[in-house]
């Protein structure tokens, strides 16, 4: 019986990316897993046939290899003359280029069977940045199989040497003038094979579940900080080593205060008559106190003031950045009658340089820029 399209498996399209490939296989996976669903052979082996496919497409040669030759890419008799991809003119290149270049990289991939890292998006607060704060995190992985272990095998079971490779994770065959070594088709690399596969996970050594962890983000933390929990990542294939889970933190807009590396701004409305005869004012700061700030006789719109050590926290140390205050002259509004005479009184007796420098200095600027016009 022929085998699924791989992208019509994960219900994806063959454009899909790399992200929307591993989201569709997420949810699969979930609603599939033999855990969620005791008893059902259908449900068991749509799960394998999810793993099996994934398994090929999130890694980029081998989908490439896939969408060239289809399941033939990793099937015996395949395209490349007997056994199939892997013993094809395409392998035996690579598998040359490897002997050649001591194998970098690609090879330690497919041997190692090392869990694959993980990224998880958390969004803080400023606050939060600013104190720092421990917090759990919600992250769907895989980790060890309890039924097996880790080992893959049935009740626990060790896997046996690999009688093609003799559990080297290599075979060499004579081509021509060249002695070609490729990966073991028969235990893809390990070297060891499972006799009986666990049938909670399929002979993997693990399984899809969530986990809840504990993250402690340091005070001071800008946007885009990563923090790495070691050994949190996917578990390894057959026990071997996990993964590593990487948090990305991204800090909210506040709805106060801009921050700028270790120093925090806020603007705030200054009456118009604390503006001209002085006095103070109490501004909020990112630790949660009341700052008092003295505005000087004759602020303007824009003035700022510096307030020391009121800015944010300074990571893996005790000092703290400053906060600038931005004055903001406000304009008065639903003025009553008496009032709207009061400042009609003062606007006859005030527009004068010595009471409105900047008014007088801007409409002299005028007065010459059109004199100039006229010459």
């Amino acid at each position: 019986m022929a085998k699924t399209d791989y992208y019509s498996t994960l219900n994806v399209d063959r454009n899909a990316a790399a992200d929307e490939i591993k989201k569709s296989y997420r949810k699969l996976a979930m609603k599939f897993h033999p855990d969620r669903n005791p008893g059902d052979k259908n449900s068991e082996k749509k799960f394998k046939e999810l793993n099996e496919a994934y398994e090929v497409l999130k890694d980029d040669e081998k989908r490439a290899a896939y969408d060239r030759f289809g399941h033939a890419a990793f099937e015996q008799g395949g395209p490349g003359g007997p056994g199939g991809f892997e013993g094809g003119f395409a392998s035996g290149f690579a598998d040359i280029f490897d002997e050649m270049f001591g194998d970098f990289g690609r090879r330690g991939q497919q041997t190692s069977g090392r869990g694959a890292d993980l990224r998880y998006n958390l969004e803080i607060s400023l606050e939060d940045a600013y104190q720092g704060k421990t917090t759990k995190v919600r992250v769907p992985t895989s980790v060890r199989c309890d039924s097996c272990k880790g080992t893959g095998g049935e009740g626990g079971a060790a896997p046996g040497t690999c009688g093609t490779c003799q559990g080297h994770g290599r075979v060499r065959a004579q081509s021509g003038f060249f002695t070609v070594e490729r990966t073991c088709p028969n235990c893809q690399g390990t070297g060891q094979v499972i006799k009986t596969p666990c049938k909670s996970c399929g002979g993997s050594g693990r399984v899809q579940k969530e986990k809840t962890l504990s993250v402690t983000i340091p005070a001071g933390v800008e946007d885009g900080t990563r923090i790495r929990l070691a050994g949190e990542g996917q578990a390894g294939l057959r026990g071997a080593s996990s993964g590593d889970l990487y948090i990305f933190l991204t800090i909210q807009p506040h709805r106060i205060f801009q921050r700028d590396g270790a120093n925090i701004y806020v603007r705030i409305p200054i009456p118009m008559a604390t503006a001209a005869l002085g006095g103070t004012v109490e501004v909020p700061s990112v630790d949660g106190t009341l700052a008092r700030v003295t505005i000087p006789e004759g602020t303007q719109s824009g003035n700022q003031f510096r307030l020391r050590g009121k800015g944010m926290s300074v990571l893996r140390s005790k000092s703290r950045g400053d906060m600038f205050v931005q004055a903001m002259v406000e304009t008065p509004v639903n003025l009553t009658r008496k009032q709207k005479e009061m400042l009609r009184e003062l606007e006859k007796e005030g527009a004068t340089a010595k009471h409105s420098p900047e008014s007088h200095g801007f409409f002299n600027k005028v007065k010459d820029l059109w004199e100039d016009l006229k010459e």
